[in-house]
């Protein structure tokens, strides 16, 4: 899938020669967190509706207030994943787009973005989702794929999840018809994991043990 086939152009840009009111318009009619500013093709910025809804006198031209313009866009060949970061880096729902002459050619919605990674192989494909936890100077990419792949598993996508006090968690996507053999096996390597998973033999071990251990002292 071609996320380019995403770019839309239904929102028209403005210049700074258009009014807040046709800016305030814009907003009402569209639900939009910012909206692309341009003049002969480039891209000035984009103006966001919280800054422009303080603004009280609707027949001022934008150029009054280009000093408001965010700084963000993307270019035709980024990756779900980069325009993801994008926007939540600007806490925005729309992300202009620049070709390689650096000129506007549209948009991105971030629902159209969001539907396109819902619908890769790494979030519909059966599998397991497992979480695992190491002390970040620890960590090893390769070890980790290492392991799946050592116990007949296949690795279909991974990243750090969280980092915290010197530990990182991963969250692992994985094909495997055994995963308590996968986690026995990162246990050993000193990963902890931290997600949960039904019949989990190693905790029902613990569970079991403890239970035995409770009944022992209350004898």
């Amino acid at each position: 899938m071609n996320i380019n086939d995403y770019i839309l152009n239904e929102i028209k840009a403005l210049s700074l020669k258009n009014t807040v009111k046709e800016a305030k318009n814009l907003f009402d009619n569209f639900p939009i967190t910012h909206f692309p500013v341009i003049e002969n093709n480039k891209l000035l910025g984009s103006f966001a509706e919280d800054d422009i809804h303080t603004i009280e006198n609707k027949k001022v031209e934008l150029v009054s207030f280009n000093h408001l313009l965010n700084s963000f866009f993307a270019d035709e060949k980024a990756t779900v994943l980069e325009l993801l970061k994008i926007f939540a880096d600007n806490d925005t729902n729309i992300i202009p787009v620049l070709n390689k002459e650096k000129e506007y050619i549209g948009y991105y919605d971030l629902c159209d973005v969001l539907d396109v990674f819902s619908t890769s192989p790494f979030m519909i494909e059966d599998s397991e989702t497992l979480i695992i936890e190491k002390i970040e100077n620890d960590y090893s990419m390769s070890e980790v794929a290492q392991i799946v792949e050592s116990n007949g598993g296949k690795l279909l996508g991974i990243y750090i999840s969280e980092r915290k006090d010197h530990f990182i968690q991963v969250t692992l996507k994985i094909i495997t018809e055994d995963i308590n053999e996968v986690m026995h096996t990162f246990r050993r390597y000193d990963y902890k994991i931290i997600s949960t998973h039904e019949n989990d033999i190693y905790l029902e071990d613990l569970k079991n043990r403890s239970d035995y251990l409770q009944k022992y002292l209350e004898m």
